[in-house]
């Protein structure tokens, strides 16, 4: 069922070729992971476009079985008396009865004919034995993906509609789908729209009239590959195995290394891969010997898909396959493939900063569901320096792209899981403590944020001293709060000791003392001081543009800030270049939807029009 456009191309790729063609032979294989449909499309192939073949067609299964002894059964058959031939070699001697075989196909059957060999391991196997007259049709299937002379038919797991009709067909009952369609999708996606599949699914849902979508979802997401649905053999049925017997088949050909490897990809989140982080997974593994294992064997053997780009990903059931091994055949490795993926991710997470740009985005978003399966189903794998880096970075990456919500729920899960494993007075606490009381402090909840400045910045005193740059921090966080509420009179002094330590403890020129220039600079614009505020916003931009070009985000802010003073100041002619700068670095740095974007253009329309607002 389907495949109409397969079945197509693979016509015109057989009977297509002009005479001028430099391979005298068609040689066409259908390609694809266990349970895609190859031997179907290959039958199907066979049914539809018999009266092309005069000369006849012949189908000879290869895995598991002698070719040679095939063919000669065949011949023996037709009556045909192969000579022994007097060659001492016994390899040459079957090449050359073969060869004869076929000269006698041709010879009581003229016209086109073609050849089918089911299930090529290899293409080595059979390539010696395949014939050379021009009249002559090769159809192979394999799970192997072979190079030149052969023409690739390469068959993917089908399109989302044309299974869903196929599916309809294998069940019987068009009614039965359409009372329950939402739940026939969720089926067929977590199936990947793979055909083997869809029919032993399909027909368990024939054989069963009396259950119900819904009841057949429950039993799929309870048992997953070990549901009867997806196992039981029809007894009319286009397919030779269930799921499970064409995944071992594909598990039983890799080699050691080869499912170590296949092991350490499912170890990862159903989603692509990028190769960098496989590679950064299993840093003991020779990177020659790692592409033979994962392009030479898993993609070349239909087990993984290449993606393009330096990109992987597995099918839906191979990935439960496979996760299935590494708590069987791979249960001794699993531990170590596992830590391998988490420290992989977990270096990936310490790279994000925390103001986010596109470039962080678009760096990140194939890594991002990885690092979440890390952060919900690894944290204890991540060892107690680094286990708040999961979190911080997928919050950081969350704020990036406003989604608010997504990164308050990491930053209190990062919280917690520190809270849990090191106890409320940590240090390590006091950094979750403050992320997520800094999180609160941007969306306006001063309520909630303010407890939790206090109780990190008392935590820290506690532990590490008046004079600590941790200190520093907390005293910032809690003044910047401070400031946003109005309280200004409490948040100068707590600006102006946050500055003193950061200035004896990292010197005059460091990145941390222009944020706590440019934030005693705010406060000061705040409260009208715009005397005082002014230089502290120029030494800030100053120690910005040295340290981290004059593109970077922190650069837009204080341009930004800086901009709104002279507005203030009744300064116009010196506002707008200021703000027009600002409003060029972040739309190449931040998304166009970003806060800061949005806010910077709003005031560059405000100054730009000349109003004092």
């Amino acid at each position: 069922m389907g495949r109409r456009s397969q079945l197509d191309d693979l016509h015109q790729k057989l009977l297509g070729q002009t005479t001028a063609t430099a391979q005298p032979v068609a040689i066409v294989a259908a390609a694809g992971m266990g349970g895609v449909g190859k031997t179907a499309l290959a039958r199907a192939y066979v049914r539809k476009h018999e009266a092309n073949y005069p000369g006849g067609i012949w189908w000879l299964r290869v895995k598991g079985v002698d070719l040679v002894s095939e063919i000669l059964t065949v011949a023996a058959v037709f009556g045909w008396e192969v000579p022994d031939l007097p060659i001492a070699d016994p390899q040459q001697k079957q090449i050359q009865q073969i060869g004869w075989c076929w000269q006698q196909w041709q010879t009581q059957s003229p016209g086109t004919r073609l050849l089918v060999l089911d299930d090529v391991p290899k293409y080595e196997d059979v390539r010696r034995f395949l014939p050379t007259d021009a009249s002559f049709r090769v159809l192979l299937t394999s799970r192997t993906r072979f190079g030149t002379p052969v023409q690739r038919l390469d068959l993917g797991v089908m399109k989302r509609a044309e299974a869903f009709r196929t599916f309809r067909c294998y069940v019987g009952n068009a009614d039965r789908i359409r009372a329950d369609v939402p739940t026939a999708k969720r089926i067929l996606e977590w199936l990947g729209y793979l055909p083997l599949v869809l029919e032993l699914v399909g027909k368990y849902l024939e054989r069963r009239p009396s259950i119900t979508l819904e009841k057949l979802w429950q039993r799929l997401q309870e048992k997953r590959l070990n549901a009867k649905a997806v196992n039981d053999l029809p007894e009319e049925r286009v397919y030779e195995y269930n799921l499970r017997a064409a995944l071992d088949l594909s598990w039983q050909e890799l080699s050691p290394m080869a499912q170590q490897v296949a092991g350490l990809v499912a170890s990862f989140a159903l989603a692509p891969i990028p190769q960098r982080l496989i590679g950064a997974a299993l840093l003991s593994v020779d990177e020659e010997d790692l592409e033979d294992a994962l392009d030479g064997e898993l993609v070349r053997g239909s087990m993984v898909q290449d993606l393009g780009s330096g990109r992987y990903q597995l099918h839906q059931l191979v990935w439960e396959y496979l996760r299935d091994q590494l708590a069987n055949d791979l249960k001794e490795g699993a531990p170590a493939l596992q830590q391998g993926m988490v420290t992989a991710l977990v270096a990936q997470a310490k790279t994000v900063n925390y103001t986010v740009t596109l470039k962080d985005l678009a760096r990140m978003q194939d890594v991002v569901p990885h690092l979440t399966q890390v952060a919900e189903e690894y944290p204890s794998m991540v060892i107690d320096e680094d286990v708040v880096w999961p979190f911080f970075a997928l919050a950081r990456l969350a704020e990036g792209q406003s989604l608010w919500q997504e990164a308050e729920r990491w930053y209190g899960q990062c919280l917690t899981i520190t809270e849990t494993r090191f106890g409320k007075d940590h240090l390590d606490v006091t950094t979750s403590l403050n992320n997520l009381a800094l999180l609160y402090d941007s969306m306006g909840r001063y309520g909630e944020a303010e407890p939790l400045y206090v109780r990190s910045l008392s935590i820290r005193e506690q532990q590490l001293g008046a004079d600590h740059l941790k200190v520093a921090t907390s005293l910032n966080n809690l003044a910047l709060l401070y400031d946003s509420m109005g309280r200004y009179g409490e948040a100068e002094p707590l600006y102006v000791r946050s500055l003193s330590i950061r200035e004896q403890q990292l010197g005059a020129d460091h990145l941390n003392v222009a944020t706590s220039l440019n934030n005693l600079a705010v406060l000061y614009d705040s409260m009208g001081r715009y005397g005082e505020a002014e230089p502290l916003y120029e030494r800030s931009l100053s120690i910005w543009e040295q340290q981290l070009g004059v593109d970077h985000p922190n650069v837009a802010r204080s341009l930004w800030n800086i901009a709104a003073l002279y507005l203030k100041m009744q300064r116009l002619d010196d506002a707008k270049p200021a703000i027009t700068r600002a409003v060029q670095i972040f739309e190449k740095t931040l998304r166009h939807d970003h806060p800061h974007t949005v806010g910077a253009l709003q005031w560059w329309e405000t100054i730009h029009n000349g109003s004092n607002q």
